[in-house]
């Protein structure tokens, strides 16, 4: 399966390493398109290693050739998978603004979209958010979380990306996709 992982900026951008790995080692193709907030949190190195391929983090960063970069990955994408989800990407796709690559590919693409949001939980608990979400989940998107537990600004609440593991679990058994490597 082609996997496009979204990864804006959370402090839980980290795990997208983990994740790319995990999805790559269940023999799926992992490209990632990360938000220039994202690049704050994790640098695109470490994610080109884990995904083996170039990650675009810019609109414009285009490839030799006439095909859009950003329209390539939209086309091929079996899925997107965006995790972490900001409250401002939700926004913004709510909205169906395309001001970066990965709003441009999520509206672009026609593969399922997921959505693992990562943020403030009164952020997530916030009547804006929430009118957002109802909106995605209305247009066909699908979320996983977020958990609840201690968060990076120190609160205790709902805001927290699930585990990993627990997203790919999910993936898998929303799509049907092997559980083992192979």
């Amino acid at each position: 399966m082609h996997i496009v992982l979204g990864v804006t900026g959370s402090i839980a951008a980290y795990k997208a390493a983990d994740l790319t790995s995990q999805l790559r080692k269940l023999g799926h193709e992992v490209r990632v398109v990360m938000t220039a907030e994202a690049t704050k949190f994790i640098g695109p190195l470490t994610l080109q290693t884990q995904s083996r391929h170039p990650v675009t983090v810019d609109l414009f960063d285009e490839k030799p050739g006439w095909n859009p970069g950003h329209i390539e990955l939209a086309d091929t994408a079996d899925l997107l998978l965006i995790a972490p989800a900001t409250a401002h990407v939700l926004a913004e796709l709510a909205l169906g603004l395309a001001g970066h690559a990965l709003a441009a590919i999520a509206l672009a693409t026609r593969a399922p979209i997921v959505f693992a949001p990562a943020m403030n939980g009164k952020m997530w608990l916030h009547p804006a958010t929430q009118q957002n979400v109802a909106t995605l989940k209305a247009r066909g998107a699908q979320f996983i979380g977020p958990d609840e537990g201690m968060l990076a600004c120190g609160y205790e609440g709902v805001g927290r990306m699930w585990p990993v593991e627990g997203i790919v679990q999910q993936i898998t058994e929303r799509f049907g996709l092997p559980t083992k490597e192979g």
